[in-house]
This record gives C-alpha cells, sequence and structure tokens, in this order.
C-alpha cells in the first residue's frame, strides 16, 4: 500500500504567504501608530486611535483616515464627532419621535428609519449614544412623564444619603 499511484500528493499552502487582507491591516496599523506618534494632532484624537487600535475597532480606518486629513475626532464636549450627516439625522429622527403629538405614523416611520440607520452604521454604539442624548434632551425639555423630576429625586436621595448617614 506504501506505492498506491491512486492516492494524491496534498500541497499545502504557503505558511508565510500574506493575505490582502492581512497587508492592508499592516498598513493600517502602521498608519495609526504614524498618527499616535504625530504631536501635531491633538493628545485626546491621539488616545482615541490608540485604543481603537488596541481593541481592533472597526473604526479605526475611519479615525485613521480623519486624523489624517486634518479632521477633527472628539467635539467639545469631549464626545467621538461623528459625521455632521449621521448627527443631523439621528437629531432629526429624534426630533421626531419626541415631539409633541399624536401622530403615530409618523413616530412609527421614524422609528423605523432610526433602527435602520443604527443597524446599518458602521459605528453603531457611537449613534445610539448620540440618540439616548437627544431623546434624553428633548424628553428634558418637554419633561415628558415627570423625567427631570424623577431623575432630580434619584439624584438627591443618594448625595443626600451620604450626608444623613454619616
Amino acid at each position: 500500500m506504501a506505492n498506491d499511484s491512486s492516492a494524491t500528493v496534498r500541497e499545502t499552502p504557503h505558511v508565510h504567504q500574506t493575505s490582502r487582507t492581512n497587508t492592508m491591516m499592516n498598513a493600517l496599523k502602521e498608519r495609526a501608530q504614524a498618527v499616535i506618534n504625530d504631536r501635531s494632532i491633538d493628545a485626546s484624537s491621539r488616545a482615541i486611535i490608540r485604543y481603537s487600535l488596541e481593541t481592533n475597532d472597526p473604526l479605526l480606518e475611519e479615525l485613521v483616515r480623519r486624523a489624517d486629513a486634518g479632521e477633527t475626532i472628539v467635539d467639545e464636549a469631549g464626545f467621538l464627532k461623528l459625521s455632521s450627516t449621521d448627527e443631523e439625522k439621528i437629531e432629526a429622527l429624534a426630533e421626531l419621535i419626541c415631539r409633541a403629538g399624536d401622530e403615530a405614523g409618523t413616530k412609527s416611520a421614524a422609528l423605523l428609519v432610526l433602527m435602520s440607520t443604527l443597524e446599518n452604521a458602521s459605528h453603531p454604539k457611537a449613534l445610539v449614544n448620540l440618540a439616548k442624548h437627544f431623546a434624553f434632551t428633548r424628553c428634558g425639555e418637554l419633561n415628558f412623564g415627570g423625567v427631570v423630576e424623577t431623575q432630580i429625586a434619584v439624584f438627591e436621595s443618594e448625595l443626600l444619603a451620604d450626608t444623613l448617614v454619616s
């Protein structure tokens, strides 16, 4: 059986051959490292890129591209700055959903578009946080369901609990 001619020889792929994906990832990591080392870019943007590099964040490519282009990555409040079209879209949808009135069709459609936008986004967590921010701000403006009073009561009880226990 050692000389069975029907047996075929399997060729193993080259172990050291780098795939195109690996080459692109290596180039992205090198570009990210160059941005991290570039002192002309603000420290908070470099820190975000460093963290994205360490965690293999899918946003790394966009963050590096924006830093290379001289765009700001972090806004004045310290939040990750999204593209203005994303921000405007989320804000408009949150406004439609949260506004006063009984427009079930409009609100349902806006909620559906918001969910689809979040589902298809390359950075859904950032957009979800933005949507929550807009919704909470809008609810605070409307004081929907006593949200503000409820939050103040919770904060007050937590703050005073420490004082009263002492």
